[in-house]
This record gives C-alpha cells, structure tokens and sequence, in this order.
C-alpha cells in the first residue's frame, strides 16, 4: 500500500508536470524521446538500487528483532500488490468522470459499508470457547462476580482469561457494565474488594488501550514480580482503536483513568495503613496518557509508583514515572513534527537499528508503522 501510494503520488506529479509542459511549451519530439530514455534508465538503476538496500535493511532489522527475513516472494508480494491498487484507483478516477461525482460517491459508500460488515462479521471472538464458570472466583466474569461476563468485552474477556499459575485477582469493567466513567469506576472498587484485591500486597490499576486491550506481557510481568500477592484492576474507556481514541477523544482516557485512580485511593484511605496494599499505577499506548493524567506523584495512601510502556511522543509527564520506550517504536515517535525535524529518542532503548530520518519522508514512513506497530516480537516495536 505504501509502495502505491508513493506511485500514485509520482503519477500526480507527472499530470502536473505535463499540465505546467503544455502551457509553456515543450521540447522538440526528438529531445524529448532522448530525455526519455536516459530517465527511464536511471529510473530503474534508482529502482533496483532501492530494492537491493531495502531488503539489505528488513533482513537486517528484522535479523536484531530475531523474526524471520525477507525473500523473493515478499518483493513479489510487493510488486502484485502496489500495481493492483494503482491501477484500482486509476480505474476509480476513469469510472467517476464517467459516472459522475454522485453516482460514485454512492457506490464508493455501499462498498465501503460492504467491507466494513464483511470484516467485522468475520472477525472471530478468541474467548468465545471460554466459559465463565471455568474461570477462578477472583476474576471478573466469574459466578461470583459482580461483573457479568457478557458486559467484559472481547478484550475483557480475554485478559481475566489468561493463564496462570497462581490464584489470580484480575478485575475488569467493560463498557457494557456500567452507563458512565464514575459507575464504572465505583464498580471496578467493588468487584475488586469483593475478590479479596485489597488484601494482598500490590493493587495495580491498570489503563488498557484505546480498544481496551491490555497487553498479556505486563501481566505476566506483574504476577510474576508478586505472584499472588498482587491484583490487578482495569476499566474500559472505548472500544475503538487507540489511534481513533486518540484522536477524537483522548479525554475518554483521562478521565475514566482519573475516576478509577480515585476511587481506589479513596478505599485505600479507609484501611488501616498498616495493611494498606502498595498502589501502582500502569498504563500503555493510550492507556499511558490515561494514567499519566491519572497519577499526579502523590506517594499517599499508600506507596504509589508509575509505569509508562510507548507513550505517544509528548503526550504524557514523565515526571515521577518510569518510562519503557522501544527505538523501534513508532508510537513513541510519531507527531506532525517529523515532517520537518527528526525524533526525541534520548530517554528510549535502542532496541534496533535507527533508520536515517529525512524530512516528509521519515513521517510518512512512521505513519506507515504504526499499522503494523504490534506486529513485532516481545521487546521490539510497540510491544513490551
């Protein structure tokens, strides 16, 4: 896609060139078949050139990541591609100045709604075989619980589903559990002291993603560090993709995070300090921002620590938290300001080889990345 993009961008510039060729004039037919060839020759030098150094840097980059190199069929895969798209659109343009603006507006919309069902109806449901009476009673979902399984979500559903080796306190309120942020919150509180949360050690608000995911990884990583001295606690604020959350309603985040971060408080606040359970305050992608907002430094009731994993570039404090940022992230790194000058990447782990960064191009070549920002191993990209 990125490839036909760029072709359907250099065909743009072509029509303009010959626009701007034709109102002043142009070069005799003689000349102007010579610039031809010698264009179309170093076209494909540049071309080939280009392909060799690409796949010299994927294998490498991906060689650092240890996933699997690049061959002949992914270039093909390439090449296929871009030109079915180029010609895709050229045939959309030919098809509206025959059909008109109208006419192809309407059926642009009945394709797209088209897909759009298509893809939501045939996405499967990865905790559907899951049944809630096999979960243990200290999550939600669960007989006891104060949350019904089919208000969790899909992404609820699959974190108070993942393995474990110990006896674990997961608590989540999906959007279906709750009408507001405030109702959500005060529930989550409950759900979570029913399960027996604020009698261990550790209670760990967790900010999911825009979708609502929360990466398996942290808590893995959480349960492993206290076993089953910690709970973790998480409330959905959306359900669409982080990038349309943070583009349409960042606040959604911030404020279903603050709620949560209260209401925890303010129970702790009610114990006695000397059982008082340690609070830690654990947010990724959008989730960071969330939390970020949520967490203000205040170390009382209860030691309260911070962790961020890929927050988007400038848009948490990094005061008083701990940062994880892969160089190889392109959330932590994408803003408008790549168009004209190069990433903040002092405070990330160089996790892999940097790409050279050039004006225009290293924005969109971040923009590219962000669809496929999950898509690396553990460690790498936006995944911690």
């Amino acid at each position: 896609v990125c490839t036909a993009v760029s072709v359907l961008c250099g065909l743009g510039l072509l029509a303009a060139g010959r626009a701007v060729r034709g109102r002043f004039g142009g070069a005799r037919p003689a000349a102007r078949i010579r610039t031809r060839r010698i264009v179309g020759a170093a076209a494909a030098f540049l071309c080939g050139t280009a392909m060799l150094a690409a796949d010299r840097w994927q294998n490498g980059l991906r060689a650092a990541m240890r996933a699997d190199p690049i061959g002949a069929v992914h270039w093909a895969t390439v090449a296929v591609v871009a030109a079915l798209i180029v010609f895709g659109v050229l045939g959309l343009i030919a098809g509206v100045h025959r059909l008109g603006p109208v006419r192809s507006v309407a059926v642009a919309g009945a394709l797209a709604v088209g897909g759009y069902v298509a893809a939501t109806g045939i996405a499967p449901d990865a905790t559907a075989s899951v049944a809630s009476g096999t979960l243990p009673d200290g999550v939600s979902g669960a007989p006891e619980s104060l949350v019904p399984w089919n208000t969790l979500g899909e992404q609820g559903r699959r974190f108070v589903a993942l393995e474990s080796d110990g006896a674990p306190i997961r608590t989540y309120v999906g959007l279906a559990s709750a009408p507001d942020a405030r109702s959500r919150a005060d529930l989550a509180v409950r759900e979570l002291d029913r399960a027996g949360g604020f009698d261990r050690g550790h209670v760990v608000v967790a900010v999911p993603t825009g979708s609502g995911w929360i990466d398996a990884n942290a808590v893995a990583g959480f349960e492993s560090a206290y076993g089953d001295d910690v709970a973790l606690v998480a409330v959905q604020y959306s359900s669409a993709p982080s990038w349309v959350t943070f583009v349409l309603d960042r606040d959604a985040a911030t404020d279903t995070a603050t709620a949560l971060v209260t209401a925890v408080r303010a129970h702790l606040a009610a114990l006695d300090p000397a059982h008082r359970p340690h609070l830690h305050v654990y947010g990724q992608s959008l989730g960071a921002v969330g939390a970020s907002a949520a967490f203000d430094g205040r170390r009382a009731p209860g030691p309260c620590e911070a962790l961020w994993a890929g927050p988007p570039a400038g848009a948490v404090r990094r005061d008083g938290g701990t940062v994880l940022a892969n160089s190889s992230d392109p959330v932590i790194r994408w803003r408008p300001s790549l168009l004209w000058s190069p990433p903040e990447l002092s405070r990330a782990r160089i996790d892999a080889p940097l790409p050279a960064w050039l004006p225009v191009v290293g924005f969109w070549q971040t923009t590219v990345d962000l669809v496929v920002a999950l898509d690396a191993p553990p460690g790498h990209g936006h995944r911690y």
